[in-house]
């Protein structure tokens, strides 16, 4: 189990919802936190509000789609406390909802600079740090309940960057260090400022959602949940995808022979 105390928390979009539930609920445990955010206004919010709770923040700004940017950020983090324990590559926006006939290339890629190429980045820059560190550690990446299914229609950017996000994850997991944990966060619906304000008050509260997934972050969990009926729209994918191979691609004494990762242990020297 990680230990918080005395040490330092780093988050991306950590000014508000669910950044800033994690931020509180790591100070709580004694942690030092950095948060990062585009808007000066809101981080100096978001830090006298940590403050009022009795949590030793610091803030710098923060767009993760300038790759200057975050390397300075990264590299005033992990100078402003000492010790990192944990990061978290929490940055994300939502989408201008419409099919994917009707949604512009600009659109998406606007979504991916943020949900995929920002946590991409920050797995290079922070995993690089926490590696030269070479104290326990972990590193979560904020995916979705999209990672896994669709759960909004006529949403697909923001679904696609949320399956990268899962994606990249998963590889990223094989390549560190066994001291450094690495596994993905898979909110389901929590009413952060993401959710149109219509709506907000239907979701999680963002610190309900930050009790439920901190304690699974600091031992280890590859995969951080949350919402339990999500299982049943897992299932529902899941259970499509086994039919195919049972109907079409049963298994067969041998089949091994194609699957890529036993060809590859067999190539290795």
């Amino acid at each position: 189990m990680l230990d918080l105390r005395g040490k330092t928390v780093i988050l991306t979009g950590g000014a508000t919802g669910i950044g800033f539930g994690l931020a509180k609920a790591c100070g709580q445990r004694g942690a030092h936190v950095v948060i990062g955010e585009p808007r000066q206004a809101r981080l100096d919010e978001a830090v006298e509000c940590l403050a009022a709770a009795g949590v030793t923040a610091r803030a710098f700004p923060l767009d993760v789609t300038d790759p200057e940017q975050l390397t300075r950020f990264a590299e005033q983090a992990f100078a402003t406390f000492g010790e990192v324990a944990l990061v978290v590559n929490n940055a994300g926006i939502g989408q201008i909802r419409g099919s994917v006939m009707d949604t512009p290339f600009e659109e998406m890629r606007r979504v991916m600079a943020v949900n995929f190429d920002g946590v991409w980045r920050g797995c290079q820059l922070f995993g690089q740090r926490l590696i030269e560190q070479g104290a326990p550690a972990a590193l979560y990446n904020v995916g979705s309940e999209n990672s896994f299914f669709v759960a909004v229609k006529n949403s697909a950017a923001y679904v696609a960057s949320k399956h990268a996000v899962l994606g990249l994850t998963d590889a990223l997991r094989e390549e560190m260090p066994d001291y450094i944990a690495v596994g993905v966060i898979a909110p389901g619906f929590v009413g952060s400022e993401l959710i149109p304000e219509p709506m907000r008050h239907l979701g999680m509260p963002v610190d309900e959602f930050a009790a439920i997934i901190l304690p699974q972050m600091l031992a280890g969990e590859p995969y951080v949940v949350s919402h339990g009926y999500n299982q049943v729209r897992i299932d529902e994918r899941q259970s499509v995808i086994a039919e195919a191979y049972r109907q079409f691609a049963p298994r067969q004494e041998g089949d091994e022979r194609y699957d890529v990762r036993h060809l590859l242990e067999q190539l290795r020297p």
